[in-house]
């Protein structure tokens, strides 16, 4: 049965799927939390911005835009950014385009934390998630997250 996309009211299939896709985002969530902290590393949400900022490459990102692909708030992102410089696995640095603005910037000890990480990240995933699913069972959650990741971003 598919949604009908006009209606304003979601089917009871839909708030079931809502309701589990919380559930198991909040399980998994504290199941790598948990892994983390008793490999004595830093929590999920430092993985996470410093990954971002690894992508980025040496440019870095704006912090607005490493808000943006951490959806956290600007005071949030503040918090942890001022964490993260504190223990050198981030580097302020001018903006060129923008005198007043700054760059973040993953530094050498950033990325070698994560690397750190994603050897508790990377299994704690596969053992609370991959392990469950089949290949196709995975394949088709990953597209149907995509669909609503690329439906819930603004155009």
């Amino acid at each position: 049965m598919t949604s009908n996309p006009t209606s304003t009211s979601p089917s009871s299939t839909v708030i079931r799927a809502w309701s589990r896709l919380a559930k198991v985002q909040q399980l998994a969530a504290d199941a790598i939390e948990q892994r983390l902290k008793a490999a004595d590393l830093p929590p999920l949400a430092w993985y996470d911005a410093l990954l971002e900022l690894e992508r980025a490459g040496p440019a870095g990102l704006r912090p607005f835009e490493l808000e943006r692909e951490l959806l956290l708030s600007q005071c949030n992102l503040s918090r942890l950014i001022d964490r993260l410089e504190k223990e050198d696995y981030v580097e302020r640095q001018a903006c060129q385009d923008d005198g007043r603005g700054q760059v973040i910037a993953i530094t050498a000890a950033g990325r070698a934390i994560r690397r750190r990480m994603w050897g508790v990240y990377g299994p704690a995933i596969q053992s609370v998630i991959g392990a469950h699913l089949s290949s196709g069972q995975a394949a088709a959650l990953d597209t149907a997250l995509g669909t609503l990741i690329s439906g819930a971003r603004p155009a």
